[in-house]
Parts: structure tokens; C-alpha cells; sequence
């Protein structure tokens, strides 16, 4: 009979398909469960990897079987997501274990797209997702994921986050009249979206993702300043325009200590519907210059596509509309990307320990 740790042993020799690496290399625990006649394998994991699972399971089946006939495998994988490090002196938020900012620098390159379906591929890929939309002149993600009606009150004091194709939500959008400007100053907007921050009742949360306006102004500071960031993502076409201002949003946050999990590059080509015929209208390799130059990641490169817009408008993106399509896959790979980034760094302790109080006696 085949012992639990040798059990271990064999399930440590496969590359994890989601990772590419080695499991255990990211951070897996392994716990096996054996007698005579099975094998049970549990997989513990710290970032999404629905989509994967299956791929992953068939090969430590497949692994554990190899001169172990007779024996019945079975393996179950199981995501628990961990809050990790974020500004020094900051503490998390409740029921918000990672608070994700999703920044641009420019206006008009998608940013908010990219929130909404990084959002709805990080659950389709099994973890608990909410979405602050922290651009209080413009708000988008009230239209974009469909929220109807507006967010409920059980005490008066605090909100009940609105819920969108699994994910939470919040926006000033919800809770305004869709044609009605915000006129407000720089310090009111900031209180604005602290309130909507801290006075929304998140619930369990694995990741708390950030749709930010455009700029490096009162809102990112008040956010780099006051709310826990465990990382940020930056989002660019491959114009050079915009990636002057992808450069400054990056810079900044790497002055406030937050860091940079990597870059999408969105638009990066338009595919014609009518011929096929590809063509990088905003230039093309704009990103992967920027990741040489700053040392990040590319986390993806998404199209200009005519559907992922319509989709939004909709309210049913591409995440629910086409599950299935080029474009959702390309999201749940960066999703899966962040996800995993986030994994393997320092995890927050600061919950974990109790105070410890020193008394004369």
C-alpha cells in the first residue's frame, strides 16, 4: 500500500497547468486521505483556477495510478484566497481579504471594460468578486454590469452592495439619476468615495476590484493615502499617447509604495467581422516596450472588438454573453495571472495575531 507522504512525493513531480510551474512552487498545500482501496487528494490553492481544475485533477489521477492499480483516486481542489501585504500602517478592510486598483493614467482605453470582465472572470474562475466604481463623475459600471434599481439600507447607515452576474457592486451611479453631473470639488469627491468604500457592506470578499477615473489626481491619492491596496493593474492601448500617461499612473503608485502586478494592453488589434483582416490601429508592441522599460508583466492583450462594446451597453458582458468566446478566455487567463501574482506575495499577518498587552503587577 502506497503511504500519504508518497502519495505527496508523486503529486509534487506535476507541472500545474494553471501555473506552470511545479505544484507546490505557488504556495499548494496537499492533504491525502488513504486506506486500502483509495486515495483522496485534496489540493488547497490561493488563487483561481476553475477553468483548469479538470486539467489538473486528470494528472495527479493519472500520476497516483501509475503501479497502483486497483486503487480508486479521487481529487477535489479547493481555492483559499489569503489577504496579502499592502501600504505599511493600513489596515484591510472588513470582509475584504485583497483590494485590487485597476488604473489607466488616460481616459478612453477601456479601463472600465477591463474592471467589469476581470471582475466576472476572476468568478468565473471560483473566487468571490465585488467591483467599486470609484470614478464618481463618470460612473460606468452601473450600465456596464446591468445593475437595476438602487442599493438597499437595513440600518440607515450603512449600504447593501448591489449584485451583478455573481459579483458585488457598488457605484455613485446607482444612487443618482443616470443624467445627473456631479459638480463637486476635489475634497468632496474623495469623502464621496470613501463613504462608498467603507460604508458599503462587502461580504467575504477574495478580491475587491477598483475601477478608477483617469489621471493621477484626489482620488488616486485618497486611495493610495488611506485604503489598503495589495496591488494595482495598469491599462493601455498601444498608442504612444496613451502610454505616456499609463507611464505616470504606474510611477505613481510605485512612489506610494503599491505594487504593480502588471499591464493590459487593451485594443491592441482590431480583427475586421466582415473579412478577417487584422490591423493594429493604435500601433502595435506599445505594451511590451513599457514592460521592458518599468520591469512589469504583461498580464494580456485584448482586441478592439465591436462585441465586447455591445455586450457592455447591454449590461451582459463578454464574460456572460459569451463565456466561451477568444476574448473570455483571454480574461480568465489574466485573471488566473493576477490572481496567482498575488499569491505568491507576503501575505498580511496583521489580523492574525492577537494584541498583546503588557500590565505592571
Amino acid at each position: 500500500m502506497i503511504t500519504n507522504e508518497a502519495v505527496k512525493e508523486e503529486i509534487l513531480k506535476i507541472n500545474n497547468p494553471a501555473t506552470g510551474e511545479l505544484i507546490g512552487k505557488c504556495g499548494e498545500q496537499i492533504v491525502v486521505e488513504s486506506n486500502e482501496s483509495t486515495i483522496n487528494v485534496i489540493i488547497l490553492v490561493g488563487y483561481p483556477m476553475k477553468s483548469m481544475e479538470t486539467s489538473l485533477s486528470s494528472l495527479i489521477v493519472d500520476q497516483i495510478g501509475k503501479g497502483n492499480d486497483g486503487i480508486q483516486v479521487s481529487v477535489s481542489i479547493e481555492l483559499r484566497v489569503v489577504a496579502h501585504a499592502a501600504q505599511s500602517g493600513l489596515k484591510l478592510l472588513p470582509n475584504v481579504r485583497n483590494v485590487i486598483a485597476i488604473a489607466s493614467g488616460k481616459g478612453g482605453v477601456g479601463k472600465s471594460t477591463t474592471t467589469t470582465n476581470l471582475a466576472l472572470a476572476l468568478s468565473a474562475e471560483g473566487a468571490q468578486v465585488g467591483v467599486l466604481d470609484a470614478d464618481i463623475y463618470g460612473p460606468s459600471q452601473q450600465v456596464m454590469l446591468g445593475l437595476k434599481g438602487r442599493p438597499e439600507s437595513a440600518d440607515g447607515k450603512t449600504i447593501t452592495p448591489m449584485k451583478s452576474h455573481g459579483v458585488q457592486a457598488m457605484s455613485i451611479g446607482a444612487l443618482v439619476d443616470v443624467d445627473q453631473p456631479m459638480v463637486w470639488r476635489g475634497p468632496m469627491v474623495s469623502q464621496a468615495l470613501e463613504q462608498l468604500l467603507r460604508d458599503t457592506m462587502w461580504s467575504n470578499l477574495d478580491y475587491l476590484l477598483i475601477d478608477l477615473p483617469p489621471g493621477t489626481g484626489d482620488i488616486q491619492l485618497t486611495l493610495s493615502q488611506k485604503v489598503p491596496l495589495t496591488g494595482v493593474v495598469i491599462v493601455t492601448t498601444p498608442q504612444d499617447i496613451a502610454l505616456i500617461d499609463a507611464k505616470k499612473a504606474l510611477k505613481m503608485f510605485e512612489k506610494v509604495h503599491v505594487p504593480i502586478l502588471g499591464i493590459i494592453e487593451n485594443m491592441s488589434v482590431h480583427i475586421c467581422s466582415k473579412c478577417g483582416h487584422a490591423e493594429h490601429i493604435f500601433g502595435q508592441g506599445g505594451g511590451d516596450e513599457m514592460s521592458k522599460d518599468y520591469q512589469v508583466d504583461v498580464l494580456g492583450a485584448l482586441p478592439l472588438d465591436i462585441k465586447i462594446r455591445e455586450a457592455l451597453d447591454a449590461g451582459t458582458p463578454t464574460l456572460i454573453s459569451d463565456p466561451g468566446g477568444a476574448a473570455s478566455l483571454t480574461y480568465k487567463e489574466i485573471a488566473r495571472s493576477v490572481g496567482l501574482k498575488l499569491a505568491k506575495r507576503k501575505r498580511d499577518y496583521s489580523q492574525t495575531f492577537p494584541k498583546i498587552k503588557v500590565e505592571n503587577n
